[in-house]
């Protein structure tokens, strides 16, 4: 049994790209606001392809390519051990 687009877990750029029939740097360029040398069907036909697939961008993916994840991490030796006051 397998997966289409409605159904999948996650949309992806390059499916939001093929179902609007632009490139997935169009999308991106879209995504990040850059509208410069997009015309307004363009974005139209992006914008409904993004909801009707229920697209949202990867924290992940966007902080590897950004190298800033902007979380925190947190080392604990030992939970077992009870400080008391």
């Amino acid at each position: 049994m397998g997966r289409d687009e409605k159904t999948s877990k996650h949309a992806t750029i390059a499916m939001v790209a093929e179902k609007a029939g632009v490139s997935t740097t169009t999308v991106s360029r879209y995504l990040n606001g850059k509208y410069e040398y997009m015309s307004l069907k363009t974005r139209k036909k992006i914008k409904h392809v993004i909801e009707e697939l229920n697209y949202r961008p990867s924290n992940i993916a966007r902080g590897l390519k950004s190298k800033k994840t902007n979380l925190i991490g947190v080392v604990v030796a030992d939970i077992e051990i009870r400080f008391l006051p």
